[in-house]
């Protein structure tokens, strides 16, 4: 019985362009008290991998964080099993904005400790215990109230190419870092302010909304379905766009354009470009923000060292980088000292 993956990334992306048919990319999440995640997740890999379906998806006993692509072909099946899933039966699909039939190559279906990392180790914290969902015609009125508190629940890299007017941006590296900070800051408006929250689909603030309850906020929302089915309300409905710039995804495509405004800077020049890269030397690959130009420049890398070890031949390289680990940097996602112009 399979229950791994086969292929290799570049096999993949060959079928995909030899099939010729369309995918969907969705994303979806549901908490849940699963008693066995290892033999649910077994069981996804088996039937999900018969339909064809590529992504990222996690499954702990608090439920399951999907993000995923599916031929357009077999979605009509990969939806009915999704309903003969008893805690699944209508969840809620989440399908990108924009598609790319490479937004997943890979099938990879894990179980974590939880399907979002909190830090937080409170066994009377109870995660279905959330905030009040709200579409985007009452998220776009409740945050002209001057008596709420608009917060982003993402990181700073997702934050700076795309976010609400008016929200707070915590400048934080991992949702973890956010909710303490958020408590601290907001901690005098636990009963006199309404806070609400938003993310990319939903997952993070849907936690978020639970734990401040948890932690005695009295007025707790969250934006349902997060950035990716806010626009498609905003689209569907004719609705006002309040959000400005990109939105940042956590695939191959890297951001979905939301409005025409471009509110950040490249790393390396600092003009106005909102293009997250890799850096191409495979020895530090650090997320960054760099236009067209300095792309050209540096050869698509972050710094003049990682373009040094980037023109070296490929069996070089793989020299230089045999028993090294991945730098930090990595992880700062655009904090690197290399970068003359980051957040």
């Amino acid at each position: 019985m399979q229950l791994y993956n086969t292929l290799s990334a570049k096999e993949r992306e060959k079928l995909i362009e030899d099939a010729g048919k369309d995918r969907l990319t969705i994303s979806f999440y549901k908490y849940a008290h699963l008693g066995n995640p290892e033999v649910f997740r077994n069981h996804l890999f088996i039937a999900w991998n018969e339909l064809d379906v590529l992504g990222r998806i996690y499954v702990a006993h608090e439920g399951i964080n999907a993000q995923l692509s599916v031929p357009a072909d077999n979605f009509k099946k990969f939806k009915q099993h999704l309903d003969s899933i008893t805690f699944l039966k209508n969840v809620r699909l989440n399908i990108a904005i924009q598609q790319d039939n490479k937004s997943f190559l890979k099938l990879k279906v894990k179980v974590r400790e939880k399907i979002v990392a909190d830090g937080l180790n409170d066994t009377t914290f109870d995660v279905t215990n959330k905030g009040i969902h709200v579409g985007a015609e009452k998220f776009n009125e409740l945050i002209e109230d001057p008596n709420v508190v608009l917060v982003d629940m993402r990181n700073h890299y997702e934050s700076e190419i795309g976010h609400f007017k008016n929200a707070i941006t915590p400048d934080v590296d991992t949702f973890r870092d956010s909710l303490d900070i958020i408590e601290q800051d907001l901690k005098n408006h636990k009963e006199d302010k309404k806070l609400v929250m938003y993310c990319t689909g939903g997952i993070r603030c849907e936690k978020a909304s639970a734990y401040y309850k948890h932690k005695g906020f009295k007025n707790v929302y969250q934006l349902e379905g997060g950035i990716i089915e806010y626009t498609r309300q905003v689209n569907d409905k004719n609705l006002e766009n309040k959000f400005l710039g990109k939105n940042f995804v956590f695939d191959h495509r890297r951001s979905e354009r939301i409005s025409d405004d471009v509110i950040s800077n490249c790393h390396q020049c600092g003009k106005p470009c909102d293009n997250h890269v890799n850096c191409a030397n495979e020895a530090c690959h650090l997320l960054f923000i760099q236009c067209k130009a300095c792309a050209e420049a540096m050869n698509d890398c972050c710094s003049l060292e990682c373009q040094k070890v980037h023109n070296l031949p490929f069996e070089e390289q793989k020299r230089l980088r045999k028993g090294q680990k991945a730098s930090n940097k990595i992880f700062k996602k655009g904090r690197s000292q290399v970068l003359k112009y980051k957040k």
